[in-house]
């Protein structure tokens, strides 16, 4: 990971212990941004639990299945879905940066809430009911 991309607050690359630690070593901007993901998240699916995957806070359905991933970094926080999930939605996501899953959003941004409760709650559907899991 390249230094620009590495998430604050990870001077030495030792990672976080668990979710709560990830999230209490943040600096702020980005313990705002990536506190409000994790609360909007909690509030949208309280039936996810957080686990880390790949150092960073994955949100899991009760069967165990990836459901989205939360990552902060030096300028933004990215929460992440599937592809499908984010393709669904590709009208809504004109005016941010994209990735293959990913939606970034730069410190200091409002989040789109409403958005992000309906992908949420797409994700959730199209693995309990079409079988999509994670990438």
């Amino acid at each position: 990971m390249s230094s620009e991309a590495r998430p604050p607050g990870e001077g030495s690359r030792a990672a976080a212990a668990d979710v709560d630690a990830y999230f209490a070593r943040l600096p702020a901007p980005a313990a705002e941004l990536t506190g409000a993901l994790r609360d909007l998240v909690r509030a949208a699916a309280p039936e996810l639990t957080e686990e880390l995957k790949w150092g960073a806070p994955a949100y899991l359905h009760p069967r165990g299945v990836i459901m989205l991933v939360i990552a902060a970094y030096r300028a933004h926080a990215n929460i992440v879905f599937t592809p499908s999930t984010k393709d669904a939605f590709a009208a809504d996501l004109t005016s941010f940066v994209t990735g293959k899953g990913s939606i970034r959003f730069p410190y200091g941004s409002n989040l789109p809430t409403d958005l992000l409760e309906r992908m949420i709650r797409f994700r959730i559907n199209e693995y309990e009911r079409g079988g999509v899991t994670w990438m």
